[in-house]
């Protein structure tokens, strides 16, 4: 994937901005891949951050979910929201982080959600 310098800038603060919201869950470890992150919350994955996944010029979020909300977000706005390969058909849904206007407030909650289904429940109940 070629992006412009201007498209590299945004994709990095892009990143920036995933990488602080997913930080600011109590124990997230980040794993790096490539260009690919993956956060993790002690053994349990809740989500990666994709950059141009197998060539599809894509950069998104892709976390936990479940069947009934990803059928919904996608619904609602098939702009925002896929689903990711792979990961799809156990209910993941993807959020995109590379269109002009990013719901940061979604990204968050999704992140959040996808953090209190996995974490042990001390832990998720730091987030209420």
């Amino acid at each position: 994937m070629t992006l412009t310098p201007r498209q590299l800038t945004a994709a990095v603060g892009r990143r920036a901005k995933l990488l602080q919201i997913c930080h600011a869950l109590p124990e997230v470890a980040v794993e790096a891949s490539g260009d690919h992150l993956g956060f993790r919350i002690r053994k349990k994955t809740l989500g990666y951050y994709l950059f141009d996944h197998h060539g599809d010029g894509v950069i998104a979020f892709c976390c936990k979910s479940s069947p009934g909300e990803q059928r919904q977000l996608i619904r609602d706005d098939p702009e925002s929201f896929f689903v990711p390969a792979y990961l799809g058909s156990k209910g993941w849904v993807a959020i995109r982080l590379d269109l002009a206007n990013v719901d940061w407030g979604a990204v968050e909650e999704l992140a959040r959600r996808a953090y209190q289904t996995l974490a042990p429940r001390k832990l998720a109940a730091l987030l209420d």
